[in-house]
């Protein structure tokens, strides 16, 4: 039942990127469907240039009594055919002539060849001079400008013709389809081409010439984590060490977290700790649009990896094909993912123990993986990466603040009490944030408020001070952000309150910001509190000005499924009793694993629950309504107001205790406490709430 301390939305790492001057880009970029244009023009080119249709033949008669004589003809082109038993001759109109009707026939026609400079009939013969023969008999009363002669051309062979117009488009489209397929399967050269080389592994090897330069003292916090990492580079540097006294050594470990907790980092490190191969790639490499693909490659990896041996081989996010088999099975991809699946159950149970090959996986959702891969003598180990503790944020800050140039007298150790539930990846995207704040303000150095301000941008969003909002809307916000801050001091089990601010940031007007205690159990008392103050701000709008908004709508959805956790998750309702519908492996997402007369008497309970502690924050807020008046007050004017402020406002809290009170500087927002695992880990903010949850 340990609470997860996460922070609702994560903030992605921002990678650092050294002040490196672009190069200038030559010329434009490749453009893939340039190559596609060009081969279909080449395609219509041969088409119309090298067709093998003919023009109209016609006899020797009409050629002289409808051409000749009446002076139409341009000139004749004569040539032999290949065979040499036949001897053909063009025949070219003048153009003046062309638009006569008596040629329409001829232009009608339907060869490609036929252009408007073309022939337009021909006249097939024996022997060329039979032709110049009858030529010169029928234009001997001719005038001398419409005489002609015969012109000599060579034609092409057949088998020429043949192979420009049926196998060169067959060449250039193989030639199409090869280079399509060597994109698709990695693109670049190599022997043999690439068509053949799709199924082999993508996996990158990491050796003695390219060697993992990150070791385990690169790698802050993850104490335990490690030790079971180092027992898994002695077994490859000392395998005797084991095997003499009967061991074997583990096959596979399973490296399971939440995003950013350090697992391909650790990896990495075993990589360069282990001084043996290392083959690193993703879940998806083995995904492809080819069927068989997929488990092709698992096998080319491990033939590698043998080779290779003693040697590492990690798959990052290996639920992408690990993923229990048949759930939502669908025809085509997930057919082939079972493959690939099944191929990879029986490559890592088919080698022997002694042949030095370690399987590391990398998975935030251990839940959804394969019965079957986490089984004994496949992942022998699950190694739990979790988020890290105040010491380990320590040691996190110590890595990522060596680059950063920092003011005198920066505590560490306060930076690691302001950012409970933060990440490895949060706290390197808090320091590169502050680095970037500081630079925006010209400040020499990073200074403390800079890592504040850092904070704030990174949890609550962006401040947004020129946010259009009208005086009644102010004021409600006030009164709002006011009833959460009261009812939370009043309270003893509440999360200490830090500060309150009703300046627009991200999507919400206004928060109240909160200190969660570092705790791994959760009592009644502690989530009705919590639940009482998340209430004080609708609660505040009812006494103040009879009336509510839209303005709680992140309250009620927290408080809802803080309720709903403890009926139906935790067993905390006594009408329910000792029982927990919460399922674990997520296998009932689509039925209750309860009767409907059950499930009225949770919604009973949930609404029960949530109604007391609205009723409770009235009471509260109505016994202290002069104080929530001045707290407003000074809010409306100042916009942000500290612990401070309540101090003098109410008096120091009785209950406070002296771990509190070293954490007094924390800032959290309210809501970030309490994540149960029934409800979803991102709540997205609405754009009308008035918190930011």
């Amino acid at each position: 039942m340990k609470e997860n301390q996460n922070t609702d939305t994560k903030p992605k790492q921002i990678k650092r990127i050294p002040n490196i001057p672009k190069k200038p880009q030559k010329g434009s970029k490749f453009n893939i469907f340039w190559v596609y244009a060009a081969i279909i023009v080449g395609l219509l080119v041969v088409n119309f240039m090298f067709n093998n249709n003919e023009v109209k033949t016609i006899s020797y008669k009409d050629f002289e009594e409808k051409m000749l004589i009446p002076g139409d003809v341009k000139q004749l082109v004569g040539y032999r055919s290949s065979d040499g038993e036949t001897y053909t001759a063009e025949i070219y109109i003048k153009d003046a002539k062309k638009s006569d009707p008596k040629y329409k026939a001829y232009l009608n026609t339907n060869s490609l060849s036929m252009t408007k400079n073309g022939p337009i009939a021909k006249i097939v013969m024996t022997d060329p001079k039979i032709l110049q023969d009858k030529l010169e008999k029928a234009q001997a009363g001719l005038p001398k400008e419409q005489q002609i002669d015969i012109s000599a051309s060579s034609k092409s062979s057949p088998w020429l013709s043949g192979f420009i117009t049926i196998v060169l488009p067959l060449l250039l489209f193989a030639g199409l389809w090869i280079f399509m397929m060597r994109r698709m399967s990695g693109g670049g050269g190599g022997g043999g081409g690439q068509i053949f080389s799709i199924g082999k592994s993508k996996a990158t090897l990491f050796d003695k010439e390219s060697q993992v330069n990150i070791t385990f003292n690169d790698v802050a916090g993850l104490t335990e984590a490690k030790v079971e990492v180092m027992e898994i580079v002695d077994f490859l540097k000392n395998p005797k060490k084991y095997t003499n006294l009967g061991g074997k050594i583990p096959k596979g470990a399973l490296l399971v977290g939440s995003p950013g907790t350090g697992k391909t980092l650790l990896a990495k490190a075993v990589a360069g700790e282990a001084q043996v191969p290392f083959f690193s790639l993703s879940g998806s490499d083995f995904v492809e649009m080819f069927v068989g693909v997929g488990a092709s490659r698992v096998r080319d990896l491990f033939k590698q990896a043998k080779d290779k041996a003693p040697c590492i081989i990690f798959i990052d996010e290996i639920d992408a094909i690990g993923r229990a088999r048949g759930k939502g099975s669908m025809m085509g991809g997930n057919d082939e993912r079972e493959n690939t699946l099944n191929q990879l159950l029986v490559e890592m149970d088919g080698f022997g123990t002694d042949s030095g090959i370690i399987i590391m996986g990398a998975t935030n959702r251990a839940d959804v993986l394969d019965n079957a891969l986490l089984r004994p003598g496949r992942f022998d180990r699950q190694i739990y990466v979790d988020m890290p503790d105040i010491n380990e944020r320590k040691e996190i800050f110590n890595v990522h603040l060596k680059p950063i140039k920092l003011e005198e007298n920066i505590d560490i150790n306060f930076l690691a009490k302001q950012t409970p539930g933060f990440s490895g990846a949060d706290i390197a995207n808090l320091c590169n944030e502050a680095a970037l704040i500081a630079a925006r303000k010209a400040h020499e150095s990073v200074t403390k408020q800079d890592f504040l301000d850092a904070v704030d941008r990174i949890i609550g969003g962006l401040e947004k001070k020129n946010k259009i909002i009208t005086k009644e809307e102010k004021k409600a916000i006030a009164f709002h952000e006011a009833g959460h801050a009261t009812v939370s001091w009043l309270l003893k089990h509440a999360h200490p309150l830090i500060k309150v601010t009703i300046v627009p940031r991200g999507q919400s007007l206004g928060a109240a910001w909160y200190l969660p205690e570092e705790r791994s159990i959760t009592t009644t008392e502690q989530i009705l509190d919590e639940m009482c103050a998340t209430m004080g701000g609708r609660a505040a709008e009812k006494i103040t000005f009879g009336k509510i908004s839209t303005g709680a709508l992140s309250d009620l959805e927290k408080v809802t499924k803080q309720a709903y956790a403890m009926v139906s998750i935790y067993g905390l309702n006594d009408k329910i009793g000792n029982m927990s519908y919460y399922d674990s492996r997520g296998q009932e997402s689509f039925t209750k694993p309860y009767s409907e007369a059950t499930a009225r008497i949770i919604d009973e309970e949930v609404s029960k629950i949530i109604e007391e502690q609205y009723q409770r924050a009235l009471q509260i807020l109505a016994d202290n309504q002069q104080n929530l008046i001045k707290l407003a007050e000074k809010l409306l004017v100042a916009e942000v107001i500290f612990k401070e402020d309540l101090e003098e406002i109410f008096g120091k809290r009785d209950f406070d205790t002296e771990g509190t009170e070293l954490l007094a500087d924390i800032v959290v927002v309210d809501d970030k406490a309490l994540n149960t695992p029934s409800v979803s880990d991102t709540i997205a903010p609405s754009t009308h709430s008035e918190e930011t949850k």
